[in-house]
């Protein structure tokens, strides 16, 4: 049967209202830390070359597209307070689509295969360890805002628990970003695909399946170590950034 005209068009614009709903365009751009050095985009991440490049200080990026995309760039460091000469690094990137949820929070799918991880420890390794990585992320709330100080545009992203990040700042807009296709697709990953680290394990030729973090050798000149080990570096930066960001907050 036939529907009226009528009800087609207000079924068509209550579609075209939830497909919108779904991304925020107050978010579209390129946002950094107040460090102002680290940025998504080829100065990060050279997909072709497997190349990842250390920025001069630590801090993180995010971008978001009016269309739904978004990639991530974060450089952490770790102090060794017993050997200065053993500061550990961790580099990581990724890029997916993104979705806001009805109760308001962010949604982050990461393109599985396209991720990636270089992680430095000198006194415990003779080379950097780098790898595959993904990891959904999963943002409480967020809110965009003019910074009280100098005015900039500044995102707040709070942690699935609600613990603050430490504040961003818009750098550009449209975003300084990587095409958003999959960029280096493997035999079982269609360009384009994305699907969520917290459904979805794979293991490959390299055991290095943890907990939904999918990390694999890149080549013969990658080491690959216990990945346990690369978690507890993760975790040390997570727990860094949510420590400045409540400091940020309550100094």
């Amino acid at each position: 049967m036939l529907l009226p005209l009528k009800s087609l068009v207000l079924g068509g614009a209550t579609i075209a209202t939830l497909v919108t709903a779904q991304v925020d365009t107050q978010l579209t751009g390129t946002w950094t830390t107040k460090s102002r050095k680290v940025f998504t985009g080829p100065g990060f991440y050279d997909p072709v070359n497997e190349k990842m490049f250390e920025p001069p200080l630590t801090g993180f990026s995010y971008s978001f597209t009016d269309s739904g995309f978004y990639e991530v760039a974060y450089y952490r460091a770790g102090a060794n307070p017993t050997d200065p000469k053993c500061t550990k690094g961790i580099i990581q990137w990724q890029h997916g689509k993104y979705q806001k949820a009805s109760n308001g929070s962010l949604i982050l799918n990461p393109i599985t295969v396209d991720g990636r991880q270089l992680m430095s420890d000198p006194c415990a390794y003779g080379n950097s360890v780098y790898t595959r990585y993904q990891q959904q992320e999963v943002f409480k709330q967020y809110e965009v805002l003019v910074n009280p100080f100098d005015k900039a545009m500044r995102l707040n992203l709070y942690g699935w628990d609600g613990t603050p990040l430490n504040p961003m700042y818009l750098a550009y807009r449209p975003p300084q970003m990587l095409p958003t296709q999959t960029l280096n697709p493997t035999k079982t990953a269609s360009a384009g695909a994305s699907q969520s680290s917290g459904t979805t394990k794979t293991k490959r030729d390299v055991e290095g399946d943890h907990d939904g973090l999918v990390r694999d050798a890149l080549s013969r000149n990658a080491m690959l170590k216990q990945s346990a080990y690369a978690d507890r570096i993760w975790w040390l930066g997570v727990g860094l950034t949510a420590l400045g960001g409540v400091g940020y907050f309550c100094f």
